[in-house]
C-alpha cells in the first residue's frame, strides 16, 4: 500500500513542477503589470490578460518537452508498477474465486424479489401497483396537491384584471 501512496505523492509533485513555472511567469507578469497600471493610472484589467497569455504560452513551449519527459517518465513508472509489481505482491493480488464472495445480501435480495408479481401479472392488472410487501403499500401516499394548483393572489388580479 505504501507503495501506491509513495507513487501518488509523486504524481502530486509532478503535477506541481509542470504547473509552477506557468503560474509564477503569471503572478509575475500581473505584478509588473499591475505596478505600470498604478504607475500610469490605467485601471483596465484587459490589459493584465494578453502579457500573461503570453508569458504562459512561451514557458509552456520553452519546457514542453521537459514537461512531456517528466510525464512520460511517470506513466511507465504506472504501467510498469501496475503490471509488474502489483501482480506479484500477494497483499494486492484477489483469488481467483473472489467473484464468489462478492454478493454477501444474495439470499435477502432474492427472496424480497421472488415475492414480486410475474410480469403477466401486471399485464393482466394494470390499474394495481406491484408492491414487494405489505408494509410498502401502507406507506404509499397520494400527492396532496391537486392537479391545478389554485392561483395564488397576485394570479388571480391579473386574471380578473384581463
Amino acid at each position: 500500500m505504501e507503495v501506491l501512496t509513495e507513487y501518488l505523492a509523486r504524481g502530486f509533485l509532478i503535477m506541481l513542477t509542470i504547473s509552477m513555472p506557468c503560474v509564477l511567469v503569471a503572478a509575475g507578469i500581473g505584478l509588473v503589470v499591475g505596478i505600470l497600471q498604478a504607475v500610469t493610472q490605467v485601471q483596465e484589467q484587459t490589459i493584465a490578460a494578453a502579457p500573461k497569455i503570453l508569458g504562459v504560452f512561451l514557458v509552456i513551449v520553452i519546457g514542453g518537452m521537459g514537461f512531456i519527459n517528466l510525464l512520460r517518465g511517470y506513466v511507465t513508472e504506472g504501467v510498469a508498477l501496475a503490471f509488474n509489481y502489483i501482480p506479484k505482491n500477494d497483499a494486492f493480488v484477489l483469488p481467483a474465486d473472489y467473484y464468489k464472495y462478492t454478493t454477501p445480501f444474495e439470499q435477502e435480495m432474492s427472496d424480497r424479489f421472488n415475492m414480486q408479481p410475474s410480469i403477466n401479472e401486471i399485464m393482466k392488472n394494470p390499474g394495481r401497483v406491484p408492491y414487494i410487501d405489505k408494509q410498502q403499500k401502507m406507506k404509499y401516499l397520494p400527492s396532496p396537491r391537486t392537479p391545478m394548483p389554485k392561483p395564488d393572489f397576485v394570479e388571480t388580479n391579473t386574471i380578473l384584471n384581463r
